[in-house]
């Protein structure tokens, strides 16, 4: 099942802050948190002291942990690739390798007695992932997390993100990717706070629509928000969007009958496997609702891509089926645009899938 996840930095905030935004998450289905040990200069002392009580109270929210290391972490604290009891005595279920050892090394952790998870930076393709699994690691405690980027414009690219991806899926590992708050004065673990994002494209982009485009992409599990804090409103947003299928913001038109509303809003829709370029179809309303009178409401001369349509009685059978439009098109006067796709998450339509299932919301 896929993840929403969460980032604290216990250094940058106090320790109220980071309950209240540990219980408020929670509250909307957050389950995993990323922590960061990369930026804290503290002594082993003083950090156990610290991220104990944080992760003790996280753990009673039902979170999972994961720790952001690397090597110099390991070197810094006294802690052996052999021996992962710190991380352990901090109460953390796993560990992110920034920067990794050789291959054989974290291979060895995926046995630690404590079942810690060992988390693989996704984010450079190369040759790693594959010397790991040479070494044979137990891959049911291996997984896989992208970076984030906080400089502006050095974000990955969509291509290389979703090729990247595969790779690291084709071994069955459960991945992830960060998206961020575009709340003013948001910080991550360094004094660079351009956003803090994966995809470079998402940089500037409302967080919950960052969500549906990772989701649609279906290149990766979790899905973590890498700064702190997103506003009250962008809780909100993110608290209406669905894991498990695409989501669309609808606009809905005015004067749209129960029935055609029923089916925009209610319905599981299917993009059929038949694929065309002019729009994406969804059937099963006209099967769900035959011999049902489809009057024309709303049939402007002109369909606009995002346009959401659905045929009246004068199209016979194709009556009540539900379509997008993905380009602009004449209207002979037969077909009804019940609503429009919030404009700045129509390019989600670019990576939809056939067979992939979506929703709408308003």
């Amino acid at each position: 099942m896929r993840k929403l996840g969460i980032s604290i930095y216990p250094e940058k905030s106090t320790i109220e802050e980071i309950f209240a935004y540990l219980k408020q998450m929670r509250d909307i289905g957050a389950s995993r948190i990323f922590s960061c040990l990369l930026s804290v200069n503290k002594p082993a002392d003083e950090i156990k002291k610290d991220f104990t009580q944080i992760h003790t109270y996280a753990k009673e929210l039902g979170y999972e942990i994961i720790l952001d290391v690397n090597p110099n972490v390991f070197r810094d604290l006294g802690i052996s690739y052999t021996d992962l009891r710190f991380f352990h005595d901090i109460h953390a279920d796993g560990i992110r390798m920034d920067g990794g050892f050789t291959g054989f090394e974290e291979a060895t952790m995926t046995y630690n007695p404590y079942g810690l998870k060992v988390e693989i930076n996704m984010s450079t393709n190369t040759h790693t992932i594959d010397t790991i699994m040479d070494f044979k690691p137990n891959r049911y405690q291996l997984c896989a997390c992208h970076n984030f980027y906080p400089h502006d414009h050095s974000g990955l690219d969509l291509d290389f993100f979703v090729e990247t991806s595969k790779k690291f899926r084709s071994y069955g590992l459960t991945t992830a990717a960060f998206i961020g708050t575009l709340q003013k004065g948001a910080f991550g673990p360094w004094p660079t706070t351009d956003g803090l994002v994966t995809l470079e494209m998402h940089r500037h982009l409302p967080i919950d629509v960052q969500l549906k485009h990772l989701v649609a992409l279906d290149s990766v599990d979790d899905i973590i928000i890498a700064n702190c804090y997103p506003s009250k409103e962008e809780v909100e947003a993110l608290k209406k969007v669905r894991l498990d299928v695409v989501n669309f913001h609808v606009e809905l038109e005015d004067n749209i009958p129960e029935v055609e509303k029923k089916i925009v809003l209610e319905e599981l829709h299917c993009y059929r496997g038949d694929v065309n370029p002019c729009y994406i179809r969804s059937s099963q309303s006209r099967v769900k609702y035959r011999g049902h009178q489809f009057d024309v409401f709303n049939a402007p001369n002109k369909i606009r891509r995002g346009d959401i349509l659905i045929d009246s009685s004068l199209y016979g059978s194709y009556a009540g089926e539900l379509q997008i439009a993905l380009t602009d098109m004449d209207n002979d006067g037969r077909t009804n645009v019940v609503g429009h796709i919030r404009e700045d998450e129509q390019f989600i339509l670019d990576c939809l899938q056939p067979w992939q299932r979506f929703v709408f919301t308003n």
